[in-house]
């Protein structure tokens, strides 16, 4: 148990770290200014990474913890807490309501960076369609130039 217990720990760092990733990323897109949005989008990657490779090894001990108490491979934490004497599972009781709450937090804020992204990468579409100063639309099926009706467009240079 204890090996189980200091790899839920582990993980639950992890998760906290990717939820503060977030939410440094979240001000990024937030603010328009995109300079760190890469750095940001590599820490959370760097996070899940490491998340994964973490949750390789909480499924090796929950499987030995699971054997241990005879129970079957691939318990839930709670079925496993709930097999245990305390003070496990109290321990695993308080993993499991950690995860849970962080894994909502992480779901709300991952949900708010993506439609970020979206309404960014729109915003960003339509301008360079604007900045279009040839009158060419695009190309018709047989290969040429499509020109749109002349419209003026300002550009103003000093941003």
């Amino acid at each position: 148990m204890e090996k189980l217990s200091s790899i839920l720990w582990r993980e639950r760092e992890l998760l906290e770290s990717l939820l503060y990733r977030l939410e440094l990323e979240q001000l990024v897109l937030s603010s328009g200014r995109t300079r760190w949005l890469a750095r940001a989008a590599e820490d959370v990657e760097k996070i899940l990474t490491a998340l994964r490779e973490t949750e390789v090894l909480r499924a090796i001990a929950s499987d030995e913890a699971a054997a241990a108490v005879g129970l079957e491979h691939n318990t839930s934490l709670r079925a496993l807490a709930e097999a245990v004497d305390e003070p496990w599972q109290t321990i695993l009781l308080e993993h499991r309501e950690a995860f849970t709450a962080i894994t909502r937090d992480i779901s709300a804020l991952a949900a708010t960076n993506r439609e970020l992204i979206t309404v960014g990468y729109r915003a960003a579409r339509e301008a360079l369609l604007d900045l279009e100063s040839d009158g060419i639309e695009g190309y018709g099926h047989d290969g040429s130039k499509v020109s749109a009706a002349a419209r003026s467009t300002f550009v103003d240079r000093s941003l």
